[in-house]
């Protein structure tokens, strides 16, 4: 297994329990920084009708809540949870993490330095700024905020990570 992979990170899960990213192997993910109070935040009903769209083909969404961009993300462990619950999620979300700057969580300072990755630099700027991630676990892609996660673009690379990589 290449150490260019999202495989090596743990996160936290809202219960507290640590989780490794290795159990998502063999899966084509989308990793997203999400706010309960930002102007994005009905994307989380895109994300839910995304994951219904690919039920049953592999496909994971992973979010991760983040207070970075204009405190945007007030709330704390079950009230997230509960907030995205209202949204329809039907997707794992983990614990509050920091995504940008010195603090960022492992996984997003990955996802920010070419070198670690080997395939692209990206750092979230706001809040909804997805990753995609191909069945070895290598980030291909990224989707700046205001990409819905239902666009065509999304969902054809989404379908082409789910046929090219089996």
């Amino acid at each position: 297994m290449s150490d260019k992979t999202i495989y090596t990170f743990k996160a936290h899960q809202i219960s507290g329990d640590e989780f490794s990213l290795s159990d998502y192997k063999n899966k084509v993910l989308m990793i997203v920084n999400t706010a309960s109070e930002c102007g994005f935040t009905p994307q989380l009903k895109d994300l839910a009708a995304l994951k219904n769209e690919f039920i049953g083909q592999d496909f994971e969404i992973l979010a991760f809540p983040s207070n970075d961009f204009g405190g945007q993300e007030p709330l704390q462990g079950d009230a997230i949870a509960t907030f995205c619950e209202n949204y329809g999620s039907n997707f794992p979300v983990f614990d509050k993490i920091t995504v940008k700057g010195a603090q960022a969580h492992p996984l997003y300072k990955f996802f920010a330095d070419k070198k670690l990755n080997g395939r692209l630099s990206s750092k979230p700027r706001w809040n909804f700024h997805k990753f995609l991630i191909n069945r070895k676990g290598e980030v291909v892609d990224f989707y700046l905020p205001f990409t819905k996660p239902t666009s065509p673009k999304i969902k054809t690379k989404i379908s082409q990570l789910l046929a090219d990589d089996q």
